[in-house]
């Protein structure tokens, strides 16, 4: 798993990134309850996975700490475009690798062209084309 930091779920805001079940999400909404007579505020939290688009809504205690993802954002050169996957070198490293091509950039990537991808826990995914 890559990097993360810990905040506490009452601290979180739409638009806020967070880790809910293993998946690196994007906040959608979060409505918090009263404090009942013995429990404490809860956070309901409706989240979109970064990666899969997939819905997931959690409830959590205000005070439980929840996992952030620390996300890296890199440039890289497109080498190669095969089918849905394009071949990318990074304009650091130099290292080479395959990225999925998101729906949304279907048809604008070609050989040459420059790209910026963020990498999220263990994925990578293209977030602009240059």
């Amino acid at each position: 798993m890559g990097e993360t930091k810990l905040v506490n779920a009452g601290s979180l805001k739409p638009g806020n990134y967070v880790i809910m079940g293993g998946v690196a999400c994007i906040v959608k909404s979060i409505q918090t309850s009263k404090p009942g007579k013995h429990g404490s505020t809860k956070c309901r939290i409706e989240a979109v996975g970064i990666v899969d688009g997939n819905k997931k809504i959690e409830i959590h205690p205000s005070h439980e700490s929840m996992s952030v993802p620390i996300i890296g954002k890199k440039n890289a050169q497109v080498l190669a475009v095969k089918g849905d996957y394009v071949n990318v070198m990074d304009m650091e490293t130099y290292e080479t690798f395959d990225l999925k091509i998101p729906e949304e950039f279907k048809g604008q990537i070609a050989e040459g062209a420059q790209i910026m991808y963020w990498v999220i826990m263990d994925d990578k995914v293209i977030k602009q084309v240059k």
